[in-house]
């Protein structure tokens, strides 16, 4: 038997109001004197055709939080019996001090907390940390959640339709929380390959630049920026090669996966990297035309999905693929 990591529990937590991307196209035209959106425009693009919206009262530690509830309590692990809350996000509810404490206080545990931040690759990073933790005696279980609330970070005010392409990964996106409960396994099932990977020359293909050094202050920089036609291909052409040489590390084929999950931006964007890739259509868990681009919470929700509607179970094997702005690549595979 080898050491691993089991993931004993994934969930998710969706706010209840639906967005469609027609009600997305009424709200820039009612908020831009200059501009109106094409009837259609974003759905025939994207694919999105609907996503989630948190209510103005709910924080990304709300998601966070009743996220990491449910899958405690589908784990039956006791509150107390928690050893590290890990908030692993592209959002957060305030830069100082970490989201991971708002989240502790909500949730009711009392253990050590951190941040992880890396995009939408945050979430992955987050169990790649939990998984070091517990195989080096750091701790015995560990919660990684997620919560984004990427609607507030959409420009609605648009001039033109160069700005409107700019913002538009904006109009894509959704709201929603996930979180993990991993402990020791004390079998063969559990984590058993992990990669990650970062090509840092394209960091500046999608930002939010707000309350950093380079722009502390100032409501023009709190929106997403992205230039989404260069960061789609710089993901076509370092994707498929960089998960072809970790399928070759792992010595696994696609086949050898009852489900496979990966980020999901647009479904055209999707369907040409799976192409690419060889990945089967049929393995995939499709989320991003129902809730949209939902960030780190993009890959555990979509799992949470497939696991509740019994697309796998015990003694299956899944896999993770993830893809984020900086760029990052990253894959996790898990013996159920």
């Amino acid at each position: 038997m080898t050491d691993r990591v089991r993931v004993l529990a994934v969930a998710s937590a969706l706010p209840p109001t639906v967005r469609t991307s027609a009600e997305v196209e009424s709200l820039i035209a009612a908020r831009s004197p200059n501009y109106a959106p094409r009837a259609g425009t974003i759905a025939a693009i994207s694919g999105v055709q609907t996503r989630r919206v948190a209510c103005d009262k709910t924080q990304c530690s709300d998601l966070a939080a009743e996220a990491a509830r449910r899958a405690l309590c589908t784990a039956g692990v006791d509150l107390r019996d928690v050893d590290v809350l890990i908030f692993a996000a592209a959002g957060q509810d305030l830069t100082e001090p970490a989201t991971a404490n708002i989240v502790q206080e909500k949730l009711g545990t009392s253990c050590q907390v951190f941040d992880v931040k890396n995009a939408c690759n945050s979430f992955l990073n987050g169990l790649q940390l939990a998984e070091a933790l517990i195989l080096s005696g750091s701790c015995r279980t560990a919660v990684v959640a997620t919560g984004e609330v990427c609607s507030r970070v959409i420009s609605w005010n648009v001039d033109n339709s160069e700005q409107f392409r700019r913002v538009f990964p904006g109009f894509t996106m959704g709201d929603a929380g996930a979180a993990a409960v991993l402990t020791k396994s004390d079998d063969d099932r559990g984590i058993f390959y992990r990669r990650f990977t970062t090509v840092s020359r394209h960091w500046d293909l999608a930002t939010i630049p707000c309350g950093g050094s380079m722009h502390p202050r100032g409501e023009e920089f709190t929106y997403l920026n992205a230039d989404g036609a260069r960061l789609k291909q710089a993901f076509i052409d370092l994707g498929p090669i960089a998960v072809s040489r970790m399928m070759c590390e792992a010595k696994v084929k696609f086949s050898d996966f009852q489900r496979i999950f990966v980020h999901q931006a647009t479904l055209p964007y999707l369907d040409e990297l799976l192409e690419i890739a060889g990945i089967p259509v049929d393995l995939v868990e499709h989320t991003v035309a129902d809730l949209g681009n939902m960030a780190s919470a993009s890959l555990p929700v979509a799992y949470a999905q497939a696991q509740a509607r019994g697309a796998f179970g015990p003694g299956d094997r899944i896999m993770m693929l993830g893809l984020a702005s900086g760029i990052s690549l990253a894959a996790i595979m898990i013996d159920v």
